[in-house]
């Protein structure tokens, strides 16, 4: 097993760390007045967490020239897609108690739900293209479909953004991310930050 495979499996047990606390705090009763709601939206602000960092890995590993780094996008982008699931299935369960009619009212209503709808469905279509043999089947239009991640994201900040009433501070510390993860892929600046990598 080499270093990254070792490094993986230390990774991936950790990745469900969120997913652990969050279940602890709602069996101790300790998510807040509205446990639902904070379920919800944990989930769903890991799973952009994990989005954000799987599109770090690019540009960490042409500024730190580690290639092995880009071994980690995959998995953490499906983490972001089980992140994701869940907090779709917390807001069918837990907020709308499976009432698909009022799923439909939301939807007319809210603005947000229609674009997390949206980010979600691409997660979907990346996750269920990310293995080696759909690789080999897309050729040059896998490349193509997974920069769609990049809407996925911007999409997903857009959810977080209208999703809140009063406090931006933190949507907007993650389009401030993302808006950065953009910029350093614009060809001037690679020249520039990765001009002797």
């Amino acid at each position: 097993m080499d270093r990254v495979a070792k490094i993986k499996v230390v990774v991936f047990p950790l990745s469900f760390f969120p997913l652990a606390n969050l279940m602890i705090k709602a069996l101790e009763n300790n998510l807040g007045p509205d446990p639902a709601s904070a379920l919800t939206h944990g989930l769903g602000e890991w799973a952009l967490i994990f989005l954000l960092l799987s599109l770090a890995i690019s540009p960490a590993r042409r500024l730190t020239g580690i290639g092995k780094l880009i071994r980690f996008r995959r998995m953490l982008g499906l983490f972001a897609l089980f992140y994701a699931v869940l907090h779709l299935f917390a807001y069918l369960a837990f907020m709308l108690s499976w009432e698909w009619q009022t799923l439909l009212e939301d939807l007319y209503k809210r603005t947000y739900i229609i674009i997390g709808a949206f980010a979600l469905s691409i997660l979907i279509a990346l996750g269920a293209t990310s293995t080696k043999k759909m690789m080999k089947r897309l050729g040059k239009q896998w490349s193509q479909l997974h920069r769609l991640v990049y809407i996925a994201a911007g999409l997903a900040v857009i959810h977080f953004l209208w999703l809140v009433k009063s406090d931006y501070r933190e949507p907007l510390i993650y389009a401030a991310v993302l808006t950065v993860l953009l910029i350093v892929r614009l060809r001037v600046v690679k020249r520039l930050v990765f001009l002797n990598r």
